[in-house]
């Protein structure tokens, strides 16, 4: 069981990276996927989350308008497309199966971790 998370990288204020998020030796499609990031001395956040079916998105706040979560069930991927991007986005990013049947949740219960992409937004 495996998430390899990628895309991740230096852009400057304002750019845009798509991260995926790809997932092995399990059912993808049996699992709401979330994504998380961590900052330099602060706590990792859950940031958004996608449903099974694609049927629920959820962003918090001071992502959303900026950010788009999408999946692919063929390819056993989740993207995370990331646009206007500021200096504070800069953090690991990790996306994380959730076991859900409907729904998706930030608060829920991760059960399998990907590695983390860095992602670095200079100003």
């Amino acid at each position: 069981v495996q998430l390899q998370a990628s895309g991740g990288g230096l852009v400057q204020t304002g750019g845009s990276l798509r991260l995926s998020c790809v997932g092995s030796g399990f059912a993808f499609d049996d699992y709401a996927i979330a994504w998380f990031r961590q900052a330099p001395g602060k706590w990792r956040e859950g940031i958004s989350c996608i449903s099974i079916s694609s049927g629920t998105k959820y962003y918090v706040d001071h992502v959303k308008g900026r950010f788009t979560v999408s999946r692919d069930n063929a390819k056993n991927t989740v993207y995370l497309q990331m646009n206007s991007l500021q200096p504070e986005d800069t953090a690991v990013y990790f996306c994380a199966t959730e076991n859900m049947l409907a729904g998706c949740s930030i608060n829920g219960r991760m059960e399998t971790w990907g590695q983390g992409t860095q992602v670095t937004v200079s100003s």
